[in-house]
């Protein structure tokens, strides 16, 4: 199963990434959680080492890399780069949980990051396409690293919101993206949720079949993605509706 999670800065979007990861290990699924947002923290929130992850940069910064499989430094440059040795080579497995840092596409400024670009599309295909695992992209407000073709191969993308107009507008244009790449099935999270009216307000801009799932403003989640490094899940009413949202998401149950 191929899953994007996106949404905007700072609505939980990572921590609901980690966890979700954590759900899909305890039931003994081999997960490939891939950073594909520069300003996400995945890898931190995961638990994996400092140490590590300073080793680990983002594969669009690994300049000498690119510039093999790109074919030199010249203007000319094949599409379809040769990757698929690359996740083996730059991930980091920790049990059935293996962490990919894939780094984002580049945008504006005197640069020309054409090269970069193609990259990366091209190991996106790799992971939508040709990985086995279950994988699990965290790619920030946007979805710019998927094109028609592998916007195809994922099965569900995730967009994280939370109760407030400026979230729910980047929701929308993440739908309509997704709309136009067609991607078969969007879902939406209502995350940070206080109170009733919080609820009404996401429910009265969503249907039932877009919005899956509430999660309520949590210090038991704040305190994880500061905290990091847990492998235990939240327990209580907690825990039981976020099993619920992680099962709808997978489609395990109705509920």
């Amino acid at each position: 199963m191929k899953i994007a999670i996106s949404g905007k800065g700072g609505v939980g979007k990572t921590t609901f990434t980690a966890n979700f990861a954590r759900w899909l290990v305890q039931k003994g699924i081999t997960v490939l959680a891939v950073d594909a947002d520069p300003d996400a923290s995945l890898g931190t929130i995961l638990g994996i080492s400092d140490d590590v992850l300073t080793d680990l940069k983002p594969i669009v910064d690994m300049k000498e890399l690119i510039e093999e499989r790109m074919g030199g430094s010249g203007a000319f440059y094949p599409l379809n780069p040769n990757v698929d040795d690359i996740l083996d080579d730059y991930s980091v497995s920790v049990g059935q949980l293996r962490f990919f840092r894939m780094g984002n596409i580049k945008g504006g400024g005197t640069s020309c990051y054409c090269k970069e670009n193609s990259f990366l599309q091209a190991l996106v295909n790799s992971l939508i396409l040709g990985e086995k695992d279950t994988v699990i992209l965290d790619m920030g407000a946007g979805i710019e690293q998927l094109t028609r073709g592998t916007a195809l191969g994922v099965d569900v993308l995730v967009i994280v919101t939370e109760p407030s107009k400026v979230s729910v507008q980047t929701v929308h244009v993440i739908q309509q993206l997704a709309n136009e790449l067609g991607i078969p099935r969007v879902v939406v999270i209502g995350n940070k949720v206080r109170n009733s009216n919080d609820e009404n307000f996401l429910r009265d801009r969503f249907s039932s079949e877009q919005l899956i799932g509430i999660i309520p403003y949590s210090d038991e989640l704040l305190e994880m993605s500061i905290n990091t490094g847990s492998d235990v899940l939240p327990e209580g009413s907690l825990g039981v509706q976020l099993n619920k949202i992680y099962g709808k998401i997978t489609e395990e149950g109705d509920d």
